[in-house]
């Protein structure tokens, strides 16, 4: 390197710190400049905000100044007006104490004034008690009894004189209402016993079924006896077979099985086709034909005595009672006479009819279930009237009218005049036949009460039980054991005339379906 060239770069970086140097110090001027304007600026700024803040405190003071002097005129004006209106309310109080005191003045004359009165009251009464007196001293004087004495003759003989006048006088009212109600019970009884034109009743526990020829008779008995022996077991009669030309006779105290297997035989005649399942298609149609005939005989009866509004399941038991017979009167029949002459009396007597004719027409209708159901009929009928909500009437009329409770109503009365009326009469009941229908009934109800008995019935007039045992609860070897179990029973319970057959029958099914 040559000199001039060291030179030259002595020269260029001696020129190039003097020109680092100079450019700081520009920097710095300027900057110093920038900060002291920033500060003037500064100043500037807090000068202003401080004179704004002056004026702000200002004119807060000044404005609540002025709330101040607002509230305080508001106040005054609320104190000006309260006081306004206390000074009111003593003037009114005052007012009022005026009109009080004047009033008090006037109650204090009013009560002197009274005082007097009543002091003048007095002396007057003692007056009065002083003339007394001397006329009761003088009066004594000269009856020669004392007050109490005299009193007392007085009660005496008024009193002797009311009672004979009122002895007397019950003794002929009694005489004379004694005459007319004789009179009166003999009329309206007889009235309705001329007005009750019923036939005389004489139910039978046989009913005949007429044949179309004698060669039915053996289509009816079957092969080996099979078709008279399903009829029987089924319907639970007994079917006699005899020398009687071209009839069959059905016997059976239930006149219900009795009617069912009536309608059975005429069905099986009518259609020629006798079968053991022919038989029981036809055991149940007819069975459903009897219950439909019930329910009618109980319509038709409420229709006849025109009674309304009675609960369908009374109508029913009521047309149960058309196969109840009570001493061999038929129980429907025996009723509707009743409600009848009932009707009839309470007319007569002024009475609500149409109660007397609904309680005579139920009166009985516990009879309906007591073939089913413990207990006597009249406890089931009152059960019944108040299980479906009858008349209260009504219920009392069915628990008196037998004097199972004393009748405290004249409907009460009315029924059980009429119900001796109708049972009464000549030719309406056989005492016999109820002993001999309750004997039947008892057998049956022994033999149901073993274990294992499906069904039984009384036949043959009480001289045969037939009784259906369960397969599957009695085997053949328990059939002998509940044969003389039941024999045992009825040996203890009943007395009976000859002797009674127990026919146990055990049958094992299989029913299926082809669909």
């Amino acid at each position: 390197m040559t000199l001039l060239e060291i030179i030259f770069l002595i020269t260029t970086v001696v020129f190039g710190v003097g020109g680092i140097f100079l450019g700081s110090f520009l920097r710095k001027k300027n900057a110093e400049a920038k900060i002291g304007s920033a500060e003037q600026e500064a100043k500037r700024i807090v000068d202003e905000a401080a004179k704004e803040a002056e004026n702000s405190k200002k004119a807060a003071i000044v404005e609540a100044k002025e709330q101040i002097l607002k509230d305080k005129n508001e106040m005054e004006r609320e104190i000006k007006e309260q006081r306004f209106e206390i000074t009111r309310q003593e003037h009114r109080l005052s007012s009022k104490e005026e009109v009080l005191e004047k009033k008090s003045e006037a109650l204090d004359r009013k009560n002197e004034q009274l005082n007097e009165k009543l002091k003048e009251a007095d002396d007057l009464k003692a007056e009065i008690l002083e003339v007394l007196n001397k006329h009761l001293t003088e009066l004594q004087k000269i009856s020669g009894y004392t007050v109490e004495e005299a009193k007392a003759e007085l009660l005496s003989r008024i009193e002797a004189d009311v009672q004979h006048d009122a002895a007397l006088k019950i003794i002929e009212i009694e005489s004379r209402l004694k005459e007319e109600a004789d009179q009166k019970a003999r009329d309206i009884i007889s009235l309705a016993i001329q007005r009750c034109a019923s036939d005389h009743v004489s139910e039978t526990t046989v009913s005949a079924v007429t044949l179309p020829s004698d060669e039915m008779k053996g289509r009816i008995i079957g092969r080996e006896g099979r078709n008279i022996r399903a009829i029987e077991q089924l319907t639970g009669v007994d079917l006699i077979i005899d020398d009687t030309p071209e009839t069959i006779a059905i016997s059976c105290f239930d006149p219900v099985r009795r009617e069912i297997a009536r309608l059975t035989l005429e069905k099986l005649i009518s259609d020629g086709r006798i079968h053991p399942t022919r038989i029981e298609d036809t055991v149940e149609k007819a069975r459903k034909e009897v219950e439909s005939s019930i329910k009618q005989a109980g319509e038709r009866a409420t229709f006849e005595i025109g009674i309304h509004a009675i609960n369908p399941e009374l109508v029913k038991l009521l047309g149960r009672l058309k196969y109840r017979t009570s001493y061999g009167q038929n129980v429907l029949i025996h009723s509707l006479e009743v409600a009848y002459i009932a009707g009839i009396i309470a007319d007569e007597l002024g009475v609500d009819s149409v109660i007397a004719k609904r309680a005579g027409l139920l009166h009985d209708i516990g009879k309906a279930l007591t073939a089913e159901v413990e207990g006597s009929h009249v406890q089931l009928g009152v059960d019944i009237a108040k299980k479906y909500k009858e008349n209260p009437e009504v219920i009392h009329a069915i628990e008196a009218h037998h004097n199972d409770v004393e009748p405290n109503t004249i409907i009460a009365v009315i029924v059980q005049a009429a119900d001796a009326i109708s049972a009464a009469r000549p030719g309406a009941r056989r005492e016999n036949l109820e002993n001999y229908i309750k004997r039947l009934q008892k057998l049956e109800e022994i033999a149901n009460s073993f274990g294992g008995v499906e069904k039984s019935y009384a036949i043959q007039a009480g001289r045969e039980v037939r009784i259906m045992v369960k397969p599957e609860v009695v085997n053949d070897e328990q059939m002998v054991l509940v044969a003389r179990d039941i024999v045992k029973k009825i040996e203890e319970s009943l007395e009976y005339p000859g002797q009674i057959k127990i026919n146990v029958i055990r049958e094992s099914r299989a029913v299926d379906y082809a669909k």
